[in-house]
């Protein structure tokens, strides 16, 4: 099934990014667009962008519930591959036990490989992701919960506690074979470097051309940025760390990991 089938919703994750390129292409492509942008009240002035940017999702969060339908959320520096409506939804629409499926990986990891061809997995950025109504409670509460303790003043990194919090709910996690689009951000993250964090990241391998060109990408700049992050991907792949030995001693289907991902990153295109 294409993603255009599952939902033509998309809810826009946005602070003062200019969005529309990015609602223009889904537009014509047949998506439903709304652009939800994080709100300055007083209250909130010393929120971190972390729990501000938090609140949006939750904002979209909600609606899947009240509507119970399935909702794409984008954060407004996604850029997406041209013909992204047409390309497959990544993971069988079927299934009870269905959790978050992610469209753009950051640090993913592989765990599994369903028997039709779906990869189980992990991945620490919410830029690109297909919400299904099934684990829509779990996340709210999570939510929730942030704004009790520690608080919102604080920085956390929410957005890589939801693979863990939806597998202890007995909830699957997807990852895509290949990713939906790029992180296009031209600026690094303040709150990502003044924690530790990495200050950018991108997607190791697309699935296509982009359908424009992303803020970062100025002469050959687009191009360095695209091979660095093909050549991480590489690196990652190579010392364990997208897929992990100890996942793959304990795996039922351990030649059909490795295809996966051997195969992905059999690809030409930066």
């Amino acid at each position: 099934m294409r993603l255009i089938d599952y939902t033509r919703q998309i809810f826009i994750i946005a602070h003062r990014e200019n969005t529309d390129p990015l609602v223009a292409v889904l537009q014509t492509q047949g998506f439903d667009c709304q652009v939800l942008r994080q709100a300055h009240r007083p209250e909130q002035a010393d929120f971190s962008r972390s729990y501000l940017c938090l609140l949006n999702h939750r904002t979209a969060w909600q609606w899947v519930l009240d509507q119970q339908q399935p909702a794409l959320i984008l954060e407004a520096d996604f850029v997406p591959v041209k013909h992204f409506a047409q390309l497959p939804v990544p993971f069988n629409i079927y299934q009870p036990d269905l959790g978050l499926a992610w469209l753009y990986t950051c640090a993913a990891q592989v765990y599994d490989i369903s028997q039709d061809g779906h990869a189980q997995g992990y991945s620490t950025s919410m830029v690109a992701y297909v919400l299904p109504p099934a684990c829509v409670t779990h996340l709210l509460t999570f939510a929730d919960g942030i704004a009790q303790d520690p608080g919102p003043t604080a920085y956390t990194p929410w957005d890589s506690q939801l693979d863990e919090l939806l597998l202890g709910q007995g909830l699957r996690n997807y990852i895509p074979f290949r990713n939906y689009g790029e992180h296009g951000s031209y600026n690094p993250n303040p709150e990502h470097q003044a924690n530790g964090l990495s200050r950018t990241h991108r997607a190791d391998v697309l699935y296509g051309p982009l359908a424009f060109e992303p803020p970062y990408a100025q002469g050959l700049a687009g191009w360095k940025v695209r091979l660095y992050a093909r050549l991480k991907g590489l690196v990652r792949l190579l010392v364990g760390r997208y897929v992990r030995p100890g996942v793959l001693r304990k795996a039922e289907v351990p030649l059909k990991i490795l295809r996966f991902a051997l195969w992905r990153q059999l690809s030409l295109r930066l």
